[in-house]
């Protein structure tokens, strides 16, 4: 697990970078044993589980989300177990997908960020991310590129990925206590632990400038100290 000041170096990277740039540098931390380059090629559904992981090891179990009802508006408040999603989420069997229908043949493999982001920068999305993951198609024996794949076979890839990948799209569904009606949201794990990260990190520097102040030590000494002790010689500079 990384320190308070790693975690605080990847803060501080973070601060310039844009929202996919902030889930890579979140994935760094939560997958150091892996290549960084590497990370970006991850089926969705494995980084999901790894950043819920990162997400219940730094801040703990509970999850507070908050969501306006889509009917009547209302403020909706209520706790996720991390814990449960990283445990639920993340990708079922091998990273490829094998469909097999009226006499097609398909291998395709569950994408990665990086498939959706050049995808989503196409005129043509679904062809991108099909020409991008295809491994191999054929009919009646005979190879086949993506742009051949018909809307039937095209349906059962969807489904296949889908079910082989489920955490690449957590969806929350949650009914309204003031009208019962239920609302449809997506839980964006990256976005939200960013979120945690920012303000651990402004309330960290806070405790730093003011045990700096108290004390005249440099930064690397304060945060060598434990949360705990920490917090006990701001309590003592408090009382002075």
């Amino acid at each position: 697990m990384a320190g308070a000041a790693e975690l605080l170096a990847t803060w501080e990277a973070g601060l310039a970078e844009a929202p996919a740039g902030r889930a890579l540098l979140l994935h760094r931390t939560a997958r150091p044993d892996l290549d960084a380059r590497a990370l970006p090629a991850l089926p969705v559904g494995e980084r999901e589980a790894d950043l819920f992981a990162l997400r219940r090891a730094l801040f703990g179990e509970r999850m507070q989300i908050r969501l306006d009802c889509a009917a009547c508006g209302a403020d909706m408040e209520f706790d996720l177990d991390a814990g449960e999603f990283a445990r639920t989420v993340g990708v079922r069997g091998e990273s490829v997908v094998r469909v097999a229908h009226d006499g097609w043949e398909v291998e395709f493999r569950l994408p990665g960020v990086a498939d959706l982001a050049a995808a989503a920068r196409s005129a043509n999305p679904r062809g991108a991310l099909l020409a991008r993951c295809l491994v191999s198609a054929a009919h009646g024996g005979t190879a086949v590129t993506a742009d051949a794949l018909p809307g039937p076979v095209q349906r059962r890839i969807a489904e296949a990925v889908e079910a082989a990948d489920p955490g690449a799209d957590v969806t929350l569904n949650v009914a309204c206590p003031e009208c019962g009606r239920a609302t449809r949201a997506e839980l964006d794990i990256a976005s939200y632990l960013w979120t945690e990260l920012d303000s651990w990190a402004r309330d960290l520097l806070l405790d730093v400038h003011l045990l700096a102040t108290a004390y005249g030590w440099s930064e690397p000494e304060i945060l060598a100290l434990s949360p705990l002790r920490r917090r006990y010689y701001l309590e003592m500079c408090a009382d002075v």
